[in-house]
């Protein structure tokens, strides 16, 4: 049996008394629970109705350019030489490919790299330098050009290719070119690209200074 005389309740009857006097107790509220997206996507678009006509626009294809007659008589002329070089009927002009190159040291007249590939002179000696590396080209070349000095030779060709079957491009063509004009530059008086008969874009002639 419960003993009333030692209970203590001192908050009994609060609640009560609080409404009474219209102060009810605050409750904190349950947290709400987040929305996912896809709860938040669908009352986005609540409301939202598909509008047939656009479920398939048309693209409207600009006009196609016509190229100008100027254009395709130029065209047409490219067409008819590339043929006739192809059917051997034209020959190719060397000089007038992007694998041509020409040099001619200061004290050269502005002519001599034209003669030069023209072979307004004679080829006296040739180093071939197929299989080599750079360094050992440049070594071959550089004794090659004192000896054809010694000798009093005035042209000569240097062999080196096109690179064709390399797979970094001429590299050596490139590298004698640079070395000609360069550290060699005090033997050569000019250098141009060797006519077809020589070897053409695979080959280069050499005109030497004189001692």
């Amino acid at each position: 049996m419960k003993n009333d005389k030692w209970s203590n309740t001192p908050l009994s009857g609060l609640a009560e008394a609080l409404r009474r006097k219209g102060m009810e107790p605050r409750v904190s509220p349950r947290p709400k629970r987040e929305r996912t997206d896809e709860e938040l996507f669908e009352e986005a678009m609540a409301g939202v109705r598909e509008i047939p006509e656009f479920r398939k626009t048309p693209l409207k294809e600009p006009p196609a350019s016509r190229p100008s007659r100027r254009k395709r008589d130029d065209t047409m002329e490219g067409l008819r030489a590339m043929r006739r070089l192809v059917q051997g009927k034209e020959r190719v002009t060397l000089s007038d490919t992007a694998e041509y190159a020409e040099w001619a040291s200061p004290e050269a007249s502005g002519d001599i790299p034209a003669r030069l590939h023209a072979g307004d002179f004679a080829v006296q000696d040739f180093i071939d330098l197929h299989g080599m590396t750079a360094r050992e080209a440049e070594e071959a070349l550089s004794d090659f050009l004192r000896g054809a000095l010694r000798r009093r030779l005035a042209c000569v060709k240097v062999i080196h290719g096109r690179g064709l079957r390399s797979p970094k491009g001429a590299v050596l063509r490139e590298a004698v070119r640079k070395w000609l004009r360069g550290g060699l530059s005090k033997h050569v008086r000019a250098y141009a690209t060797a006519r077809g008969c020589d070897g053409g874009l695979g080959a280069t002639y050499v005109l030497l200074k004189s001692r």
